[in-house]
């Protein structure tokens, strides 16, 4: 993700504010995934939907700790990878683990696909950034696939991770408190959307954070997640939405904002730390707590209903953001 920050305007409408985020945040790269979802051949007899911020792949009784085997990858856009080679390596381990987080799960190792065009400073720089996000979380880098004589330069990491109990968006339903949990202790990126609270935080904080995802799924202290992507928190919680066909109601009013950005920028920022949740009534009070006890900024901001629809209210409005009954986003349901 490599998406500009703009100066939003001094006031704006409901409306104006969400025609904004949808014209810079990252919800129309997500509208990309249906060209291939309508594709994918079906699953396997039991196996976990499609769609989720991982593959989880049901391991059976007599397999060494039952649960769950968690998959996934993340390519890094172009751009990226060759302005901020560092950074671009960085986060390539980075969202991986997030991602497995985000299912419940613990990483267990990850591998790397690289293809450079000769230039040996920009490889060095984009694997010196993997090893010390991989040394930061404990992750190690296990092998990969290296191509130094292609025509442009591309990162792609995959990771797999384990899961005693799943968090999965397919669990949403209606009734449930929707939970933004987000660490605001960064800032953006060389004036980018990413917000960066993960490469100047110390090693042992940021493996404690990512471990509160699975603690949360084995203490069953939430029903869904979401790791909120490039698409933004709106698009983030329109993906959740379509995985457990739900609809819900999100109050902006509610939504903690950091000192450094705009309301508007945080709609569309992609943060390194950053969920949403589902939970009940009886377990908000303990799930809420358990983000505050390690600093990171949790908060109710809505509540998930059947309407198969995305309505905002903020300052007196209220709106429809995206109706799922009369467009998809990703296609898997």
């Amino acid at each position: 993700m490599n998406m500009m920050m703009k100066k939003p305007p001094v006031s704006l409408s409901l409306q104006q504010l969400l025609e904004d985020v949808s014209q810079r945040s990252g919800i129309a790269l997500k509208q990309d995934i249906a060209a291939v979802s309508q594709h994918l051949p079906p699953l396997p007899a039991g196996w976990h939907p499609n769609g989720d911020d991982a593959a989880a792949i049901p391991l059976g009784a007599s397999d060494s700790g039952a649960g769950y085997q968690l998959l996934a990858i993340e390519g890094m856009q172009g751009k990226l990878v060759t302005e901020q080679p560092w950074f671009a390596g960085w986060c390539s381990v980075m969202v991986n683990c997030s991602d497995i987080a985000a299912m419940g799960g613990r990483p267990t190792a990850v591998v790397d696909a690289l293809w450079c065009n000769g230039d040996h400073k920009l490889l060095a720089e984009l694997l010196r950034g993997m090893r010390d996000a991989a040394s930061h979380l404990g992750v190690p880098i296990v092998g990969g696939h290296t191509n130094i004589r292609s025509v442009e330069a591309n990162l792609a990491v995959s990771i797999i991770g384990h899961a005693n109990r799943l968090l999965s968006a397919f669990a949403a339903r209606p009734g449930q408190i929707l939970v933004a949990a987000i660490d605001h202790r960064g800032r953006f990126q060389n004036g980018s959307l990413n917000w960066n609270a993960a490469t100047m935080a110390p090693a042992e904080r940021l493996r404690g954070d990512l471990e509160l995802l699975p603690l949360i799924a084995e203490q069953q202290l939430a029903y869904a997640c979401k790791d909120i992507s490039q698409a933004g928190l709106l698009g983030t919680v329109i993906m959740l939405l379509e995985s457990s066909q739900c609809g819900a109601e999100l109050d902006l009013d509610r939504l903690p904002v950091p000192a450094l950005a705009s309301l508007n920028d945080w709609l569309c920022a992609f943060p390194s730390y950053g969920y949403l949740l589902t939970t009940d009534a009886e377990r908000l009070p303990q799930l809420l707590a358990t983000f505050a006890e390690r600093e990171i900024t949790a908060a109710a901001i809505g509540e998930i209903n059947d309407s198969q629809t995305l309505t905002v209210s903020w300052q007196g409005e209220q709106r429809c953001f995206y109706n799922l009954r009369e467009q998809s986003l990703t296609g898997f349901t």
